[in-house]
């Protein structure tokens, strides 16, 4: 069977290439892709080439699929799974194998990734329980299951201590004081999507962020009465960068306490730092933002270290637990859409992975089997008047408040040429 996928050759070189996948063996799966969400972890991949860690150093002659945000449809199942998955179903995966290697789907495997339009899942990922099937009512929202587990991941990652007791409370605090920093971007409101929802739910949320079109997007969005009225949650969605003393400014939120739990969502040292002077006693700070410099450093008071029991948490990537989690809160109404703003083929996906830090909003959404330029979602309606169908797209997403829908999804994989 052949496919068509977008492959990393080497450093800054990824190709939508079209090549023959090899005959499926009796311990792998035939996967068909309908979707795959452009992750930065991609970017980061993409601009180093084998000095990323996934990437294996004979990429030049043996290409990776890139993409490991995906869903689609269950073509073939070899022998060994047969009766454990079954044919026609939907699934995702969990990348993150887990196995004590770092080779994962869409850095490491010739055949296996989610910018493509047909992939063998190998055996490894299968044996470690990373294929999930999915009943769901749209290929998106499995697509950004991955990025919502992360946050999972996160959040279940961080915890708190008592005095002479060595035993820690792991989770952000119940009824707490959460800031979410450098937080509006899709990564932060999918984390302030999941706080609204999670069984450890805070009392109060600060989510800042120095842009102020991010932060006009966050705010119409996750309006601060109808968070309050239906979640129960205080909520303030602010500009740090606009006051003279930002540290005041966010502590000043907590009555001058501190939070007990910050999530930095930029890689940036200024902002570790601020993220670290607004903890609490006990306060935990989990540094989310995974950065490119592999000498990365920031200020950080380690006074309040020593005697504010003040620490640091950092994860990458969630678990098939988490990511479990997140369909099952999926399924209970908890909305990822909030992170996508942008919706291309297959034959953007390339040059979307390449200039991602430059390209604004939240997520890419790239549907394989279609081609189509990357069009944020917000200019659907000026792009009617060259292809009525954006038009038909714009009706939909302005009934969904401006976001990507089950039925935006249906029509556009219905009126688009599939390849």
């Amino acid at each position: 069977m052949k496919s068509r996928a977008v492959r990393i050759h080497g450093k800054n070189d990824l190709r939508l290439d079209e090549f023959e996948l090899p005959p499926l063996k009796d311990d792998e799966i035939l996967v068909k892709i309908v979707s795959d969400s452009v992750c930065m972890s991609t970017y980061k991949m993409a601009i180093q080439g084998t000095e990323h860690k996934r990437v294996h150093a004979d990429v030049a002659e043996h290409p990776a699929i890139c993409g490991h945000e995906f869903a689609g449809d269950i073509v073939e199942v070899g022998s060994k799974w047969a009766g454990k998955y079954e044919v026609g179903a939907k699934f995702t995966i969990q990348p993150n194998m887990q196995n004590g290697e770092p080779w994962s789907p869409g850095y490491s495997y010739e055949f296996c990734g989610g910018d493509s339009t047909y992939c063998i899942l190998p055996a490894e990922l299968l044996e470690r329980g990373c294929l999930l099937e999915y009943s769901g009512d749209a290929y998106y929202k499995a697509s950004v299951t991955e990025p919502m587990s992360c946050n999972i991941g996160a959040f279940h990652a961080s915890f708190h201590t008592k005095p002479g007791v060595y035993v820690h409370d792991m989770g952000i605090v119940k009824g707490g004081k959460l800031a979410l920093i450098a937080a509006a971007g899709p990564m932060g409101l999918g984390g302030l999507t999941y706080a609204l929802h999670c069984d450890h739910k805070p009392s109060l949320i600060v989510l800042s962020d120095i842009s102020e079109d991010r932060l006009a997007r966050a705010r119409e969005l996750f309006p601060a009465d109808e968070v309050k009225d239906k979640y129960g949650v205080e909520l303030h969605i602010v500009n740090n960068g606009e006051v003279d003393d930002p540290v005041e400014f966010l502590r000043g939120f907590t009555g001058g306490t501190g939070f007990n739990d910050v999530f930095c969502y930029a890689p940036v040292a200024p902002v570790v730092t601020l993220s670290d002077a607004i903890l609490g006693n006990d306060g935990c700070l989990n540094f989310f933002a995974g950065p490119v410099d592999h000498h990365f450093t920031a200020p950080m008071n380690f006074y309040n270290v020593h005697y504010e029991a003040t620490h640091v948490i950092g994860t990458s990537g969630g678990n098939t637990e988490d990511m479990k989690e997140s369909l099952a809160l999926t399924a209970k109404g908890m909305d990822p859409s909030v992170m996508i703003t942008h919706v291309g083929g297959l034959n953007a996906a390339a040059e979307t992975t390449l200039n991602l830090p430059k390209i604004p909003g939240g997520k890419k959404l790239i549907y394989t089997h279609i081609d189509m330029p990357l069009t944020a979602i917000e200019d659907f309606r000026a792009k009617a008047a060259e292809d009525e169908r954006f038009g038909v797209l714009a009706d939909l997403t302005e009934k969904n408040n401006g976001l990507w829908s089950p039925e935006a999804e249906k029509y556009l994989l219905e009126h688009w040429k599939q390849n």
